[in-house]
Formats: C-alpha cells, sequence, structure tokens
C-alpha cells in the first residue's frame, strides 16, 4: 500500500511542476515585459554613454579598445532583438475565442522570452562598466598614405629604385639624397617612405624638419611625439639619451630628416648610428662625381684632403669635384690651398665651407664668358634660358655671335654647363632651371666683390640704404627685385653702369632725369611698373642695347624711337592699344616681343616692315586687327601680314590672326621660318609661349575662308610639330603622295570638323612603302563625317612608332582605328580614347593580306607601356581587335563608361 501511495506521490509532483512553471510565465506576462522595458532603457543609456564616450575619443584621434567595441556591436543587436519582441507583442494575437479568452500558448511564449532578454540585459550591463574606452594611438604622417604630387619621371623612376635597393642592403644605415633646391628631393623621399612601408622594408617611417637653422629639441620633439614617446626633460643631452634609448629597441624604423642645410649633429639628437660612415659615404660621392681620373696615390692622397675641406656637404662636394675633373695634379694642389685659405668673406662654419668650396667651383669654370653669365643669372634674378638671351645680349656677354639665333643656341650651351658644374638645377623643361639658395648667397657675394653689384631683395622697407657716390660711380649692376621702396634718387651718377632692373610696386615714380649720369646703360629692365609718360632723359640712352618693359602700364613711349642701336625690346603683357609710330625707326631692332598685349589692336602701317633688321617678332596672344592689302585704296591705318615678307632676316615669329581672310597670296617669308608659333582663325590664343615644341601651326577656317592645303601656305613650313586644322580645308589626306614630303617632324595632329578628309594617311600610290608621322605622339581626330581610314596603302614599321595616345571621337564612317600591321608598332602607346563613332566595329583590325588575318587571330601583340582604354558610345563595336592583344595589367586602367557598348572589355582584349 505505501509502495502505491508513494507512485502516486511521485507522479502528482510530475504532473504538478510543469503545468504550474508555464501558468508562472502567463501569470507574470505583463510584468515581464514591463521589466523588460526598464531593462531596455537602462541599456540604451548604457550605450549612449559609453557611445559619448567612444565619439569624444574618435573625435581626439584615440583609438577605441576591442572589448569596448564588441560591446557595444552586443548593445546594438541586444536592443534591436528587444525592440521587434516588444512590437511583435504588441501586434501579435494574444486572445482566443472571439477575444473572450486570453491566448495563453502566446503568452506563454512571448513572457518566456522576455524573460530570456532581460537576463541578457543585466548580464551585458554587467560586462559594461569601463574604466576607459580609448588608447593613445600614433597617427601616421598623412603623405604615407597619398601618392599625390610624385610624378614618374623616368630620372626618378631610376634615383627611387637605387634608394630603395640602398635601404634594403643591411650595410647601409644611413643614406644621403642631395640637390639643388626645388628639384623635388623631398617628394622623392616621401614616394621612398610610402615604399618602403608598403614593401614592409620598415614598421615604422617617420619624418623630421630640419631647417636651414636646426633646432635640436624641436627635431627630437617631433621624432618623439610621431613615436608616441613624451619627452618631459627640458636638457638637450637627457632628452637625446630618453630619445635613444627608445629607438633602439625598435626594430625596423626609417627616420627621414628633411631641408638639411648643412652638417647635423645626430648624436645630439639622439639617433643611434652602428658606426661613423660619413667619411666614407663623403668620399664616394665625391669619386663618383669626379670619375675614374684619381689614378695615383698622390692624387688619392690630395683629393682625400679635398673631402675632408668639404665637411661632408653635398653642396661643397659636388661643385668642387665636377671642377677638378680631369684636372693636373699642381691643379688639385691649388685647389686644396684654396679651401684652406681663411674667407675673407662674413661667412662662418658650414656656410664658410659652402663658399670656398662654390668659389672654387666658379674660379674653375671655362672662360669668362661662362663665369659672367653665372653671375648674370644671380644678380638679374634669371630662371629661364630666354632671359639670358636678352641679357646677355644686351650686355654683350656672347662673343662671335652673329644671329640671335646662334646667340640662342650660346644661351642653351652656358646654361648646360653651369648645370652640369652643379651650379645650376634642372627645371621643368630645358627652357627653365633655379639656383639653390647657398649658391646664391656666394654667387652675389662673388658679384659685389669682382663686378661692384648693388642687390636688393624683397626689401619691405619704404628706403634703400643706397651705395655712397664713390661706390656708384664704379657701381655695373643695379638690381631691385620686389621693392617696396616710394622713390628713387633724383639722380644717379653712376658713368660705369651697364645694368638696370627694378621689379616693384607699381606707385614708384620714375624722376624725369634718372638716366642722366648712366648714359652707357645697355641693359634697362622695368617690370610691373606704372609708366605713364617715359622719363625724357631715355633718349639719351644711346648705348642701350636691350629695353624690357614687360607687365607694365605705359602711357606715352614715343621717345622709345631715340634709341637708334636698341636691338631687343620686349614689351610682354603691357596696356597698350596701339603701337607708336616711332617703333618703326628702330632700324638696328633685332628682337621685338609683345606678346600677351590683350589690348593691343593697332600696328600702324609700314611700321613693321621698316624693321629690316628683325629676326625675332612675337605677337601671340594680340589680338592684332590685319587688313588685307588687296583690293584696299587710300591710305592704310593699320599693318597688314604682307609687310612681313620684307623682313628677310625672320626666323621667329609667333602671331595670332583672328580671320584667316586677312592672308595675302603671297607668304614667302614663311619659308624662312626656323621657330614659329603661328594661329590662324582663332580668337584666341591657346596657351602661353611654348618651349618645348617650337615649330607649332593651328588653322581653323570659318565664314567661307579657304586655303589650299596641298598647294598653299602649310607646305611652305618646313619641320612643323604641332598641327591643328580645323574647319573645311581643302584636302582630302594630311600625309600626300610620293611627290610630297608630309610632316616628318610631327609630334602632334589634330583634326577637327572637317567632312573633307576621307583618310589621314593615303600611300596607295607609293612605291615603295613610306613612313607616315616617324615622330608623333598625339593623335585627335573629331566631328571628321567622312572619314572611312585612318591609315591606307602600304607603311613602313617605322611608321607611328612614338605614338602614345589616340583619341578619335564622333567620326561615323570609320570602322575601325588602326590595321593591326600598324599596332605591332605602337610600343609606346600609353592612352586609347574612342567614343561616339557610330560604325566602328574593332579597334584594331587584321586585314586583307595581313599575316595575322591567316593564322587564326592568335598571334599576341603586346602594348606594355598602355595605362587607359576609354571606349564609350560605340553601338556596332563587336570586338576589341582581330587576334590577341597583350597588356600589363597592373597600370591599365579600363573604364567603362556609360553608354559604351556590350562588349564590355572587349573581344581578344587580355
Amino acid at each position: 500500500m505505501e509502495i502505491v501511495i508513494s507512485i502516486v506521490a511521485k507522479a502528482s509532483e510530475n504532473l504538478v511542476g510543469p503545468i504550474f512553471h508555464p501558468f508562472t510565465f502567463c501569470r507574470s506576462y505583463k510584468t515581464n515585459f514591463e521589466k523588460l522595458k526598464n531593462e531596455v532603457g537602462n541599456l540604451k543609456n548604457a550605450r549612449d554613454s559609453v557611445q559619448h564616450k567612444v565619439d569624444d575619443s574618435r573625435n581626439n584621434g584615440d583609438g577605441i579598445l576591442p572589448n569596448v567595441a564588441e560591446w557595444l556591436i552586443s548593445a546594438h543587436r541586444l536592443i534591436n532583438e528587444v525592440g521587434e519582441l516588444i512590437g511583435y507583442k504588441e501586434n501579435s494575437n494574444n486572445r482566443c475565442l472571439k477575444g473572450l479568452c486570453p491566448n495563453l500558448k502566446t503568452r506563454y511564449q512571448l513572457s518566456k522570452k522576455a524573460v530570456r532578454e532581460v537576463n541578457a540585459i543585466v548580464e551585458l550591463l554587467g560586462k559594461g562598466r569601463f574604466d576607459s574606452v580609448s588608447f593613445r594611438t600614433i597617427p601616421e604622417e598623412p603623405w604615407l598614405k597619398s601618392t599625390q604630387g610624385f610624378v614618374h619621371f623616368q630620372s626618378r623612376k631610376c634615383t627611387l629604385k637605387e634608394i630603395l635597393d640602398a635601404l634594403s642592403n643591411r650595410k647601409f644605415n644611413m643614406i644621403g639624397v642631395y640637390g639643388m633646391g626645388g628639384v623635388g628631393k623631398t617628394t622623392l623621399v616621401k614616394e621612398v617612405g610610402r615604399k618602403a612601408k608598403e614593401n614592409k622594408l620598415f614598421e615604422k617611417v617617420i619624418s623630421a624638419h630640419v631647417s636651414r637653422t636646426p633646432q635640436i629639441k624641436k627635431i627630437q620633439e617631433e621624432i618623439a611625439e610621431k613615436m608616441g614617446l613624451r619627452l618631459v626633460e627640458e636638457i638637450e643631452t637627457v632628452r637625446a639619451g630618453r630619445l635613444y634609448e627608445r629607438l633602439k629597441v625598435e626594430k625596423k624604423i626609417l627616420i627621414i630628416l628633411d631641408d638639411i642645410w648643412g652638417s647635423l649633429d645626430l648624436e645630439a639628437i639622439g639617433i643611434p648610428l652602428a658606426d661613423d660612415n660619413s667619411g666614407r659615404e663623403a668620399w664616394s660621392l665625391f669619386t663618383k662625381t669626379t670619375g675614374d681620373c684619381i689614378e695615383n696615390d698622390e692624387l688619392r692622397s690630395v683629393a682625400k684632403d679635398i673631402v675632408k675641406e668639404c665637411a661632408g656637404l653635398p653642396i661643397a662636394i659636388v661643385p668642387v669635384a665636377r671642377a677638378l675633373r680631369n684636372k693636373r695634379l699642381c691643379e688639385w694642389k691649388d685647389a686644396l690651398l684654396e679651401l684652406r685659405r681663411p674667407s675673407l668673406r662674413n661667412f662662418s662654419g658650414t656656410l664658410e665651407v659652402a663658399y670656398k668650396s662654390i668659389e672654387l667651383s666658379y674660379s674653375h669654370l671655362n672662360g669668362e664668358e661662362l663665369k659672367s653669365t653665372f653671375l648674370l643669372i644671380r644678380y638679374a634674378f634669371i630662371s629661364c634660358v630666354e632671359d639670358v638671351l636678352f641679357s646677355g645680349m644686351g650686355l654683350g656677354l656672347f662673343q662671335n655671335i652673329n644671329t640671335l639665333e646662334e646667340a640662342r643656341d650660346r644661351a642653351h650651351t652656358l646654361v648646360e654647363n653651369l648645370k652640369k658644374s652643379c651650379l645650376l638645377l634642372d627645371g621643368n623643361t630645358s627652357e627653365w632651371f633655379s639656383m639653390h639658395d647657398v649658391v646664391r648667397d656666394v654667387a652675389i657675394s662673388i658679384a659685389t666683390r669682382d663686378q661692384h653689384v648693388f642687390v636688393v631683395e624683397n626689401e619691405v622697407a619704404p628706403q634703400i640704404n643706397w651705395p655712397d657716390k664713390e661706390r656708384l660711380k664704379v657701381c655695373r649692376t643695379i638690381s631691385l627685385r620686389r621693392c617696396n621702396i616710394s622713390e628713387l634718387p633724383q639722380e644717379f651718377e653712376c658713368p660705369q653702369l651697364k645694368y638696370l632692373t627694378i621689379d616693384n610696386d607699381p606707385s614708384l615714380r620714375i624722376p624725369d632725369n634718372l638716366f642722366s649720369g648712366m648714359i652707357g646703360l645697355r641693359v634697362l629692365d622695368f617690370t610691373k611698373m606704372h609708366l605713364l609718360a617715359l622719363p625724357s632723359s631715355l633718349g639719351l640712352l644711346q648705348s642701350l642695347q636691350t629695353l624690357s618693359l614687360d607687365d607694365c602700364q605705359l602711357g606715352d613711349i614715343a621717345i622709345i624711337g631715340d634709341l637708334k642701336k636698341l636691338e631687343i625690346l620686349t614689351l610682354r603683357g603691357s596696356n597698350m592699344q596701339k603701337l607708336v609710330e616711332e617703333i618703326g625707326r628702330l632700324t638696328q631692332l633685332r628682337l621685338l616681343d609683345l606678346s600677351n598685349c590683350s589690348k593691343l589692336k593697332v600696328i600702324p602701317a609700314n611700321v613693321i616692315s621698316s624693321l629690316s633688321r628683325i629676326e625675332e617678332l612675337y605677337i601671340g596672344e594680340s589680338p592684332i586687327e590685319w587688313v588685307k592689302v588687296e583690293g584696299i585704296d587710300g591710305e592704310r591705318r593699320n599693318a597688314s601680314l604682307h609687310e612681313l615678307n620684307h623682313l628677310s632676316k625672320l626666323t621667329s615669329l609667333e602671331i595670332l590672326i583672328q580671320d584667316a581672310k586677312t592672308l595675302p597670296r603671297d607668304l614667302s617669308f614663311f619659308k624662312m621660318l626656323r621657330r614659329y608659333r603661328i594661329s590662324i582663325g582663332y580668337d584666341w590664343w591657346s596657351g602661353g609661349r611654348s618651349y618645348g615644341t617650337c615649330r607649332i601651326f593651328r588653322l581653323k577656317l570659318t565664314n567661307g575662308a579657304n586655303i589650299c592645303l596641298n598647294e598653299g601656305h602649310i607646305m611652305q613650313l618646313k619641320g612643323i610639330e604641332d598641327l591643328s586644322l580645323d574647319g573645311l580645308i581643302d584636302m582630302k589626306n594630311v600625309l600626300f603622295g610620293s611627290d610630297r614630303e608630309g610632316f616628318p617632324k610631327l609630334k602632334r595632329l589634330q583634326i577637327e570638323d572637317n567632312g573633307n578628309v576621307s583618310c589621314v594617311v593615303d600611300t596607295m600610290d607609293c612605291t615603295p612603302a613610306r613612313t607616315a608621322f616617324p615622330l608623333l605622339e598625339s593623335l585627335f581626330l573629331k566631328d571628321l563625317s567622312n572619314l572611312e581610314k585612318i591609315c591606307r596603302g602600304p607603311l613602313t614599321a617605322e611608321s607611328f612608332c612614338k605614338l602614345k595616345n589616340i583619341r578619335v571621337r564622333k567620326c561615323d564612317k570609320l570602322k575601325n582605328v588602326f590595321p593591326v600591321v600598324i599596332v605591332r608598332a605602337l610600343q609606346q602607346l600609353q592612352s586609347i580614347e574612342v567614343s561616339s563613332c557610330q560604325n566602328m566595329e574593332v579597334i584594331f583590325a587584321a586585314e586583307r593580306g595581313d599575316e595575322s588575318s591567316n593564322n587564326n587571330g592568335t598571334e599576341v601583340i603586346e602594348l606594355t607601356q598602355l595605362r587607359t582604354l576609354e571606349l564609350r558610345s560605340l553601338p556596332q563595336l563587336t570586338s576589341f581587335c582581330t587576334g590577341d592583344l597583350h597588356f600589363e595589367k597592373e597600370n591599365l586602367c579600363l573604364p567603362v563608361r556609360a553608354g559604351t557598348s556590350s562588349l564590355g572589355c572587349g573581344t581578344g582584349l587580355k
């Protein structure tokens, strides 16, 4: 009986438990959800509080602790889950029997989930009590993440690779990059830092700015902060010790010290080095610059002593090494003596070493012509070859020169020789250059001492401390650059003065008798000044050879006609509306520059034809209203282009001819031009003075004007390098038949808006095959409605071999760009753009008889330089090429723009 009772009791217990537990969830249904709402509110408050701290930390540049970030993610997820649960509870049907009774099953499930979420919230709140949410970060310098500003010139690529190779060599722990200011050293070493970090050569890359006057504390602070090290000490040696210990524990760190002007004590900063190899590096730089001329032991001994005297400074080592290359032992010994002799100038320390070294290099320049040019560039603030020409001709520096073209070549040669001597550095083009600040200081010191030069630069004081009367009497040059002076002395007594330049505030007034005491002046240069009337004493300057009034506000300049010996006159950028007739009296004038005179419209008739000795004429960017000679009765008020035929010595011309109808039938002077930039039919002048390309012809025909290309003006211009043809020019193709030379020196060709051209190159009647455009680099074809082929007929392998850029737009009859036989020669091609050509079927096509059309399209043509391919709005395009075309994919950008055909990247494109 007891056994039976026990069994019944146990069964009752097992039945009551499961029934009672769900009932509890149902009974606490509202309470559980109210508790859930309260707890989720607490979680939201906690989350918002932590999020605010995180946001503040991020705003301060701090990193967020991983457990904090994970907690916020969990909090966001849990809050969203609770929100969904509460929303489901409010929208679900919790009653049954037509709403008469609560739905116990649904309430049980929801209540149970609410309890589970409450427990999860309580647990998460317990984990969300953070003492700190962030940690201090050491951000990378912005330039480590950007390649902006680095231009991949070939010379820079070689230098970049050389430095990276040296960084990979464990034998080196210090590398020097030297060069004149402005050549891009900072940009280069930043790219080195980026590549070194990218290639994992170093774990950390930091930089510090040194400057001309190094401040050790500032350098220490910059390095320390970028490593996350706080230097609280004030004594430099203690700070150096702390920085040293920190750097020693770094595994692989690259420190870039920029803008070093002289010797720098790395130990004083706290930068550890494995050994002192500065002497070895200085010797290596010296021998690399001198070449293999250091042969015997005696010369080697002298050379090492010279390197020591240069104190390891590249700015001193390189010019000296260049100056002594291939010189005799006695000259080396004399140079060493000069370096050891105390300087008589006010230089000390590093500047004294640099001064003596640069002066030594100057003294070894070959000839007075080169030395004078070096000093001229400094005191005249010259940075381009053209200004060397203007001033050098005026001063008579160039020896045995008969023409301006010869003088221009000489100026180029002198500048190149100064670059080779490391006294000048390269500019953006061969026409431009600059000079290191230290070299400038030395040059002006030499010029002041040897040539009695007086130079003032960037002076803001209203008065200048002029030299005394005795010094002015022997002064040969006065050069005032960006000086905000209010007035000049009423009279200069400078009988030896040959060169005067003033670049000053426009408000400066020039005394009328300024030139009465300097009648031997040969070069006068006023820039950006208001000259409502030129001083009457200007007429006394009967020895003046060069007069430059660039960017000046000019009034009456008729007195210039009295300067009978003037050979060079430049009025660039002036506000003239009419050129004075008196200019026609300058019968010795060899160069006239009226470029960029945007208001100049009138040149009186017969002024130009009177300048019978003119060799170079520049009227670009000046909208002269040329008149047409034929059919005009009466006296002409303005010049005609026919006058240019009277200039038998003219070899260089820049001119804007807005109305093509003013062109006379006879333009025989075209045949004599060697340098030209001619723009016909345009209302504007595209760009400034072009130095890289010196033979440019641009023609636009509108309003019924017509020029016969085959028989007319253009074929008289030999050696065209840049040709633009716009409008209905009478031609069928650009490269003519066998009796024509074509344009073998052309580098850029642009043809647009022409319905006559059916082919750019047509050699169908030529035997043997012709070479088309062997030097062409850019080809641009646009709006040629009748163009069927770019090339037709046999061509040699040298055709188009230098082509880099192709752009073809709106040529609706064109079905392909080039035959594959031409593509084989396009090894320098970098960019292809083809757009809005309605019948374009294939970019590169194999033609009948071509080998690639007989080998089932398996030929692989490599265009390894191609970087950009753009195909847009080509509805008939079915394949990119016939055969296989291979590109280097790493640097190739293939934009598939809106409106591109369904081809995508193109069949046959690898």
